[in-house]
């Protein structure tokens, strides 16, 4: 018979998810996917699909919180019931069962955890990341290139959806921008700790000597604001350029001019996209992440809180928040919360989750006056 004791364990993980129900509010929650539902209902919704793509979503996320939260109290239970299976029958593939679900257990609850912290304002909003390559010459786009697969690789673990709206390719290698909107719960809130500038050291792949080289790419999250009449913007104030879609090496991939670039002339802010198969689309898709980024710039004024949220990132020396170092040693490192881990191919594999936890708790730690 084994003598296998997980009692304290499950306690505490019991403690820290009641604490985290209460926070979520279950009832609050059921009762909100129970008007969503029937808003979505509704014979005519889709007369307005705008409307009813929103109805939709939100009903879709918070089931997704709901059905998580239910799964975890389910797998609390049946880790208990294998525990003492375990016990009874002596089953040493039970223990190592129970072990490897305790250890599960453990990371969803700190998850979960991380969670009940983004309650700020836009926090539940799906994010619009920008990647842009900075000082580094050829390193830094090909660096660039390595985030934006890191973050659609996290996206893809976590069974987020991810639309990538605009590719800038460099000459050589890797890539000038990149923008996606990852379409999730807390997206916002969540990547958001990944903004600022990234910094690369490594042997470089593009120096015939072999020299190690430092390179810069700067990561820019916005909320992706639901569809709304506080910005209004006249035509006059944009200016719309259609191009021909390209791909690496200035490879054509739609034979129409359908990639559309839109520049908000009062600002200069510039946002392109040509995932979409139509012109009309990509215009469609382009102007809604610029009403996203306009409500974010009229707010930020109202607030004077400019930058608070996207930041004024340079990608270059001084203000890096993340270091990958792959020569002469092997690590990645947040400099703001010194969170590191030894191996930076899971990291840029979309092993992310420890760095954006430490960075949640790190931005809700009390301001020292």
């Amino acid at each position: 018979m084994l003598d296998l004791d997980l009692s304290a364990q499950i306690a505490s993980i019991r403690a820290t998810f009641q604490d985290i129900r209460e926070v979520v509010d279950l009832d609050g929650l059921r009762a909100e996917i129970a008007d969503l539902s029937a808003q979505a209902g509704v014979p005519d919704l889709w007369d307005d699909t705008e409307k009813a793509q929103e109805i939709t979503s939100a009903l879709s996320h918070r089931q997704s919180e709901l059905a998580r939260i239910v799964a975890i109290e389910q797998q609390l239970d049946d880790l208990e019931v294998l525990v003492e299976l375990a016990n009874a029958e002596g089953d040493e593939d039970s223990a190592a069962e129970a072990r490897t679900e305790l250890a599960d257990l453990q990371k969803q609850i700190g998850n979960l955890e991380v969670q009940t912290l983004l309650n700020g304002e836009y926090d539940p909003l799906p994010a619009v990341v920008t990647i842009r390559a900075g000082a580094g010459g050829v390193d830094a786009a090909d660096f660039a290139d390595m985030l934006f697969r890191m973050y659609l690789r996290w996206a893809e673990q976590h069974k987020y959806k991810a639309t990538v709206l605009d590719t800038s390719y460099a000459e050589e290698a890797g890539i000038k921008s990149a923008t996606f909107e990852i379409d999730a719960p807390y997206a916002f809130g969540t990547l958001s700790v990944e903004a600022g500038t990234h910094r690369l050291v490594r042997m470089s792949p593009f120096n015939s000597a072999g020299k190690r080289q430092t390179s810069f790419a700067a990561v820019e999250v916005v909320p992706l604001m639901a569809e709304t009449e506080e910005v209004d913007i006249p035509d006059n104030d944009i200016r719309v350029d259609v191009f021909r879609s390209s791909g690496p090496g200035g490879q054509s991939v739609n034979t129409t001019d359908s990639a559309v670039r839109i520049t908000h002339l009062p600002t200069g802010i510039v946002v392109s996209c040509q995932n979409e198969k139509s012109q009309i689309q990509n215009r469609a898709a382009a102007m809604r992440v610029l009403k996203s980024r306009l409500l974010l710039v009229q707010r930020e004024q109202e607030n004077a809180k400019k930058k608070e949220l996207a930041g004024n990132i340079t990608a270059s020396w001084g203000d890096q928040m993340r270091s990958y170092v792959l020569a002469p040693y092997q690590m990645v490192k947040d400099l703001r919360t010194d969170f590191e881990v030894n191996n930076p191919q899971n990291v840029f594999d979309g092993d992310l989750d420890g760095f954006i936890a430490a960075g949640i708790r790190w931005r809700k730690q009390p301001v020292d006056n």
